[in-house]
């Protein structure tokens, strides 16, 4: 499935491109489009409001929000959207990743964020196509055929 992004790859910090690039080829695995921008919660917080703002007017339909440290990338896109928000704590910094998971798993009531593991981007990818499965059935399609394939791996172990 080619086209349009259907899926938004925010990251705070220019740094963060590795996981940005794990989640953008999982989605590519799975016939997903993705579209990868940088835009930080606290050095261009207007442009990621705005980005946000027009996601799901543009098509977007999940956005996955992967930060370091203080991370408040995705709650700050939670807030800002209904589209659902997938966070990536990215290892960094002393703590190597540990606040910025709780930073973005401790979200208030009324504005989730699903969280999966520091440096988590091939899960986020996969929890986003999960989402895109609902309404798409050449998603779903897709990752059936995936955990078909990881469940071949297994077998011949």
């Amino acid at each position: 499935m080619v086209g349009e992004p259907l899926v938004g790859i925010l990251i705070g910090s220019p740094s963060d491109r590795g996981i940005a690039d794990k989640v953008l080829s999982s989605l590519a695995e799975l016939g997903v489009p993705g579209e990868v921008k940088v835009l930080s919660a606290h050095r261009t917080p207007d442009l990621a409001v705005a980005y946000v703002s027009a996601a799901e007017g543009r098509g977007i339909r999940v956005i996955v929000a992967c930060a370091g440290m203080a991370a408040h990338l995705a709650g700050a896109a939670a807030a800002h959207t209904l589209l659902p928000v997938i966070g990536v704590p990215v290892a960094s910094g002393p703590l190597a990743g540990v606040d910025a998971l709780l930073s973005t798993v401790q979200m208030p009531p009324g504005v989730p964020v699903a969280t999966v593991a520091i440096d988590g981007a091939r899960n986020a990818a996969f929890l986003a196509a999960r989402i895109l499965a609902l309404q798409i059935p050449g998603v779903r399609t897709a990752l059936e055929a995936a955990r078909a394939a990881d469940r071949e791996k297994y077998d011949k172990v």
